[in-house]
This record gives structure tokens, C-alpha cells and sequence, in this order.
């Protein structure tokens, strides 16, 4: 079965860009896009009512219709499915993750702050789906990652911003480098790889700083690092590599590079457990306030 670059979309402008960033990651991965709207499904008595605000039949029809048109107008050529499914959000875009090789959803601006607000939909696929997913904010439609030109007006003719991945040396996982490193390479964009570390809890004590321990400790972080990285490297040597190893919070690190970035590459640990989904507080932080779209990677 060839799998698809899955889109959720409600008809919002957060949805509408998310629509065109998968239509270009789609082409880039040279699959389809399949654009799929929920709808929840209320009793027929209910559903008279005009206070529940639920669009009519031919209303949540035109929201597909105007985004297929839309999107196969700007990409000729794209391979463009579309879906209606009636069903709880969360869950049915869950469910389609399942078989998507990319799942991507829309998230809302924090106005002029840049960064995300994650809403409860977004937050409960991010959890629990096993393929990778995208956020992506309004705004996105224009720059699509691209970089800046003399004038400060991204289009496509500019290079993409690196691609940004967060990387945990103690337990670094496949998955989420090589996801990092193929869509550095789709770009053909640096892979800014940041590490954060941090000092011995006792140092937190009142204790006077000592600078020569702080580069002891910066430069055997590096070569873990640098350790890490070593194969991926010889496996992508088209790919430039820039490696960033700092002391301090990961999550600041990573909302401060993705400022400049095209997209920014986290991971979440995958839990099966009675305590349910898990998103981790890194991961959590960086979805709600990184500058650029951010894809998820689940992971054992």
C-alpha cells in the first residue's frame, strides 16, 4: 500500500496552512495528499438546532471541495485524495496516522509571541499516533521554511533555513535522527543538531562557579556528541552538519534555534502503560512556543 502525507483540516486558516506545507512535503516525498475533515456526528433532533454551530452536509462538504481545489491549483500535478469522516476528531485523526507515512495538523499562533497553542486535538494525536506528526502554525503558507532575502521576505527562490533536531545523547533513538537527517537532505539545508547539558544538581548549592570544570564538562558533552553523530554523518555525507552542545534547558535551546529554522525535529517516547499518553516536557515546550512547524517522532 503507498502510503500518504495526511492532513487535518477544519477550515481554518491553521488548517489551510497546514494543507500547503503537507502539499509541499508530499511533492517532496513524491506522494499523495490526502486531506481529510471530521465532523462529529450529532442526533437528528440536535442537529436542527443553529446555536450547536454544526455546518450542514453540503457546508463541511465545501471545506474539502475549496481545499482540494485550492491545493491542486497551486501544485499541479499533486496526487490529491480527499476524506470526510464523521467521528471524534482525536480519534479518527489517530486512526488515520496509523497508515499515513506523515500526519500534519494545524496550530494556532500565540498573536505576536512566535510560537504554537497546541489545542486539545493537536496535543491528544501528538500522544498517541505512532508516525511521525507535524504542527504547523497560520503564517506558514508563504515561507514554507525558506529563508529570508536582502529585503526580509521569505519565498521560494531563497535556501531553506537548517532543519533543527533535538537530540538526547543518553538515549538517542534511530528513528528520530533519521528523520532529522532525510528531511535536511529533501532541503538540501543544514542539520543543526542541539544538546543541552547541565552542571551536577550539587553546583545549584551556593556553590562558586569553577570555569574550568564548565569546559571540562562542555567539551566531554561535545564528544559524546560527536560520538553519537559519527555514522549518521558517513550515512549523510551530502548533509551538512552543525553541532551545538550547551549547558542549560533544552527546551530554550531549541525554541531559540527554531527561530531560524525550517523545521524543528523532537522526539516522544511511546507508552504503553495504564498511565496513558505521554508527550514529555521538552517536546511539550517546544510544540507550544517554537517559531517554526514541529514534527514529533515517536519512538520505543
Amino acid at each position: 500500500m503507498v502510503r500518504s502525507v495526511v492532513v487535518g483540516l477544519d477550515g481554518s486558516a491553521e488548517s489551510r496552512a497546514a494543507a500547503e506545507w503537507a502539499a509541499r512535503e508530499a511533492k517532496r516525498r513524491f506522494l499523495p495528499l490526502e486531506l481529510v475533515h471530521v465532523w462529529e456526528a450529532v442526533p437528528a433532533p440536535m442537529a436542527l438546532a443553529p446555536l450547536l454551530g454544526v455546518p450542514p452536509a453540503d457546508g463541511r462538504g465545501s471545506i474539502l471541495r475549496e481545499a482540494a481545489e485550492e491545493v491542486r491549483l497551486r501544485h499541479p500535478g499533486l496526487d490529491v485524495i480527499v476524506d470526510q469522516v464523521p467521528g471524534r476528531p482525536a480519534e479518527v485523526l489517530t486512526k488515520a496516522a496509523k497508515d499515513a507515512a506523515l500526519m500534519v495538523l494545524g496550530s494556532r499562533g500565540l498573536g505576536g509571541i512566535g510560537g504554537f497553542l497546541v489545542g486539545s486535538v493537536g496535543q491528544a494525536v501528538v500522544a498517541q499516533a505512532e508516525q511521525p506528526v507535524v504542527l504547523v502554525r497560520a503564517g506558514e503558507r508563504l515561507a514554507d521554511g525558506h529563508a529570508t532575502d536582502p529585503s526580509a521576505v521569505p519565498f521560494a527562490g531563497t535556501p531553506f533555513g537548517p532543519v533543527v533536531l533535538g537530540l538526547d545523547t543518553d538515549s538517542p533513538d534511530d528513528a528520530v535522527i533519521t528523520f532529522a537527517f532525510e528531511a535536511a537532505a529533501r532541503r538540501v539545508t543544514p542539520l543543526r543538531i542541539v544538546h543541552a547539558w547541565s552542571l551536577p544538581p550539587y553546583f545549584a548549592y551556593g556553590l562558586p562557579a569553577d570555569p574550568e570544570l564548565d569546559a571540562l564538562l562542555a567539551k566531554q558533552d561535545a564528544a559524546a556528541l560527536a560520538e553519537v553523530l559519527h555514522r549518521w554523518k558517513e550515512k549523510y555525507p551530502a548533509v551538512t552538519v552543525v553541532e551545538e552542545s550547551r549547558a542549560g534547558s533544552p527546551a530554550v535551546h531549541l525554541v531559540d534555534a527554531s527561530r531560524e529554522a525550517s523545521l524543528v525535529v523532537v522526539g516522544r517516547r511511546v507508552r504503553r502503560s495504564p498511565l496513558g499518553a505521554h508527550i514529555g516536557p521538552v517536546t511539550h515546550a517546544v510544540l507550544h512556543h517554537a517559531a517554526a512547524p514541529v514534527a514529533v517522532v515517536a519512538h520505543d
